[in-house]
């Protein structure tokens, strides 16, 4: 999910083939529900929207199984990591 727009988000899709669709927040209003919106940045400053750097899994009934956002954007967990916190062995 990114806050770009419809035209740019088109084309990297597009460009790069992608076998899923890309999600949309340009009114930064589901970043702010997952509380993952990164506060340094005010409306009207060209950072404004961007999210913490993180990982939000919702399942197929729409529930948040795993999510992480750091404040840092180097501290990423690994993928067994996500992959245990899933319920995977």
């Amino acid at each position: 999910m990114t806050y770009d727009r419809r035209e740019v988000l088109a084309a990297f899709h597009s460009e790069n083939e992608l076998g899923y669709p890309l999600l949309q927040d340009e009114n930064v209003r589901h970043f702010e529900a997952y509380g993952i919106k990164n506060e340094q940045y005010q409306p009207g400053e060209s950072g404004y929207g961007i999210p913490h750097p993180g990982i939000v899994f919702v399942n197929a009934d729409g529930l948040v199984e795993f999510k992480f956002a750091d404040r840092g954007y180097r501290d990423r967990p690994s993928f067994e990591a996500i992959f245990s916190a899933l319920g995977g062995e």
